[in-house]
């Protein structure tokens, strides 16, 4: 039997070795929660866990409070592990700040200390830069909503075992948003409705009540891509009366033709270096539209883009209108081509 390590998922960040001090950092509570109960999972056996787990926050507690608790030793087992949240509350008393960074500095054997923070915006504070170098460190940064749907679709297989359609998880991503813990939840709700070994589809995510947009913008902005431009017409209006703004949507297209670009110029290959982890999946898509567009046309459809924001921010036309004659543009070029 092989011996316990961080999970697989948290090695790139943390390394193998169990033991020490962690400092898991940033806005995603989420992922950030996750990742301490797979931490607290890989160093307790469940038979003796209540023996030796303390779970505090940083807002209740004192230096004598924490100093007992960290030096008690595991009982009937390796490990003892203790889990510290709201750790950006200690940082106002100089006190408790010196004896968390000598904690983390020189953790007592058999401990596992598990600092959860969430540094408050703007903060240069000396405190979150010395315990980023001293402990095992990893950032969960809030994801944007372009990664969703990877997102949905690497926790389906990894979590579930099951295979999320590109479509479903687009449609779940627009009608959801960056939440990534509802995200997580309507994940399980559809791998319940679904039958066994069979993908989660559009019509699940329907079936759950998820109300789904008919027009999401990564489904538009494929429309414009595959020069679907009267598609596109149709679908403007519906994006804008959902919330979606002129300015917001001119900056995603133009990302999206950039990286079309990409793919004119070096192939699919070339695109899937560049793109971030949980969008990998999107370069095959972008490799079939591609072939529809020429480098010149991209570089003026890109230019005509950042035009389009200028008079978005100065002009007094309605979004609607000002994208609708960006389109109208790129039809009238087709028909003449």
């Amino acid at each position: 039997m092989n011996p316990p390590v961080i999970p697989p998922s948290l090695q790139a960040g943390l390394g193998r070795e169990l033991g020490g001090a962690f400092y898991l950092h940033g806005s995603d509570a989420f992922r950030r929660e996750e990742a301490a109960r797979a931490l607290v999972e890989a160093h307790l056996d469940p038979g003796t866990r209540d023996f030796n787990l303390d779970t505090i926050r940083g807002s209740e507690i004192d230096a004598e409070t924490l100093a007992s608790i960290l030096g008690t030793p595991p009982m009937m087992a390796e490990w003892r592990v203790v889990v510290l949240h709201e750790t950006e509350a200690l940082a106002g008393s100089p006190r408790t700040r010196e004896f968390v960074l000598n904690a983390v500095r020189t953790p007592l054997p058999g401990l596992a200390l598990i600092l959860l923070c969430t540094v408050p915006d703007r903060s240069s504070a000396r405190f979150y830069r010395d315990l980023e170098k001293l402990a095992r460190s990893m950032a969960f940064q809030d994801i944007g909503s372009d990664d969703v749907p990877g997102w949905l679709i690497h926790r389906a297989r990894t979590h579930l075992g099951r295979e999320l359609e590109e479509d479903a998880a687009r449609a779940l991503g627009q009608a959801v948003g960056p939440n990534l813990a509802y995200l997580a939840r309507e994940l399980e709700k559809l791998d319940a409705l679904a039958e066994q070994g069979e993908p989660i589809t559009t019509a699940h995510v329907d079936a759950t009540g998820t109300r789904i947009p008919r027009q999401d913008r990564w489904q538009w902005f494929d429309r414009v891509a595959e020069k679907r431009y009267q598609e596109a017409l149709d679908g403007l209006e519906i994006l804008l009366q959902h919330g979606e703004s002129g300015v917001g949507l001119t900056l995603g297209l133009a990302t999206h033709l950039l990286r079309l670009g990409v793919v004119v110029d070096g192939g699919t290959g070339a695109l899937e270096a560049l793109l971030p982890p949980h969008q990998k999946w999107l370069s095959r898509r972008y490799g079939s539209q591609a072939r529809r567009w020429s480098g010149g046309e991209v570089e003026a459809a890109v230019q005509d883009l950042l035009e389009l924001d200028r008079l978005l921010k100065s002009s007094t036309f309605s979004d609607q209108h000002l994208l609708e004659s960006w389109i109208l543009k790129r039809m009238a070029g087709a028909v003449a081509a």
